[in-house]
């Protein structure tokens, strides 16, 4: 059981409490690690990227103005380092592709998602969650992360509206897309495996 309240953990870090920074990952580090790789579906970078988070958590803790909840600061963090890694990623994988048509030595990265498996998905679920994975890495950024705020955290609308800075009605769109996208690109899974 915690040993802080969300505010003394808050001031106990702002102050460089070495404990509370500990408290902080203990309570937080599996939120983080799951959203994380929700968005980046890649388990080792998943961890990194964690990592990344709650290094930026330190360094920026005074920045903390305390209008949020701590686990919706830690929410928005966790999604703008994992989108910034998506993107980051993407431009290698265009990159790569690039320099192969030229004739350099590098392998084209594959399209695919890599396999991996989400702690919150029960072994008989695996091979359909890694199909949804797939479908769900195809998805724009914003949609992706909406979907995984909403659909793997748990979080209401209006949390997610507060982690991503946006209004309830753009995330209520946003999760209507992403459904619409989904259900659009595992129809297209099926019918293709069906053939």
């Amino acid at each position: 059981m915690s040993s802080f309240t969300e505010q003394d953990l808050s001031e106990a870090l702002k102050k460089g409490d070495q404990a509370a920074f500990r408290e902080l990952v203990e309570t937080w580090k599996d939120m983080v690690y799951n959203t994380v790789l929700g968005i980046v579906q890649h388990e080792a970078d998943a961890e990194d990227v964690a990592q990344e988070v709650f290094v930026q958590v330190y360094q920026s803790i005074g920045s903390f103005r305390g209008d949020a909840k701590l686990s919706t600061w830690l929410y928005r963090i966790a999604v703008t380092k994992s989108l910034d890694f998506v993107k980051k990623r993407n431009r290698k994988k265009r990159w790569g592709l690039v320099s192969s048509l030229f004739g350099d030595r590098q392998e084209a990265i594959a399209d695919a998602a890599p396999d991996f498996h989400h702690p919150g998905v029960q072994m008989e679920n695996k091979e359909r969650a890694a199909v949804l994975f797939k479908a769900l890495d195809q998805l724009p950024e914003r949609q992706k992360a909406v979907f995984v705020l909403h659909k793997l955290e748990g979080l209401p609308a209006k949390e997610i509206g507060e982690v991503m800075d946006m209004s309830m009605a753009t995330v209520e769109g946003l999760m209507h897309r992403a459904k619409a996208n989904l259900r659009k690109l595992l129809e297209k899974y099926y019918s293709e495996e069906g053939k």
